[in-house]
């Protein structure tokens, strides 16, 4: 397998499914793609993404170019990783939840864009806000109904992939989920998934190219 992925100081998307890669287990070289120049996109277009993005992960003659989509990929490859719970309920939560994240959250994704090698203190405005809070909630959610330490119980999952980088973007810009109905639970899940070794893999190399 190959995943081709965005400088890992701001590409949230291809972290994702690095991350989901790194857990099953998976044998696979990463290609990095420079963003944010002038040539990003033809070399993105000449290393095969018919969408002209990246993360995309080669499989044989198989192409996937969507981060959700690789995940469901590598979990069904790897089923013994437990990257879904085998519950019925737990699964459909979980996947829900990384659909919201994979479509929703603009203002959030917009005004508090990922970078890893940033530290600043931000003043949001109202939709981000309300994203913040809508991420909360969420997380409060599902935390109480499975137990934690993860979103869908005691073990990390694809959700839990989803979300390592909203993590990152609290700590950025210095958001306090406390502000947002956050009565510590939150807080403290965002603090575990920046603690998991596959995160602190891609952080260290991610900082180590800036």
């Amino acid at each position: 397998m190959e995943l081709l992925i965005g400088d890992k100081v701001w590409s949230s998307w291809s972290m994702r499914p690095w991350l989901v890669l790194k857990r099953a287990g998976a044998d696979f070289t990463e290609t990095p793609i420079a963003l944010r120049t002038e040539a990003t996109d033809a070399k993105i277009r000449a290393a095969g993404s018919p969408s002209g993005l990246v993360p995309l992960l080669k499989d044989g003659d198989l192409v996937i170019w969507d981060s959700l989509a690789i995940s469901e990929y590598v979990a069904e490859a790897f089923p013994a990783a437990g990257l879904w719970p085998t519950d019925r309920t737990a699964k459909a939560l979980g996947r829900a939840a990384s659909a919201e994240m994979h479509s929703g959250f603009h203002s959030l994704r917009g005004e508090l864009s990922m970078d890893l090698a940033k530290r600043v203190v931000s003043t949001l405005v109202p939709a981000t806000e309300a994203d913040v809070r809508r991420v909360v909630e969420l997380w409060l959610s599902l935390l109480r109904q499975f137990g934690g330490p993860f979103l869908l119980g005691a073990t990390w999952t694809i959700a839990d992939a989803f979300f390592t980088p909203v993590a990152t973007r609290f700590r950025t810009y210095g958001v306090r989920l406390s502000d947002y109905g956050d009565d510590g639970p939150a807080g403290a899940y965002g603090a575990r998934l920046l603690e998991q070794p596959e995160y602190l893999e891609w952080e260290k190399d991610a900082l180590a190219a800036t």
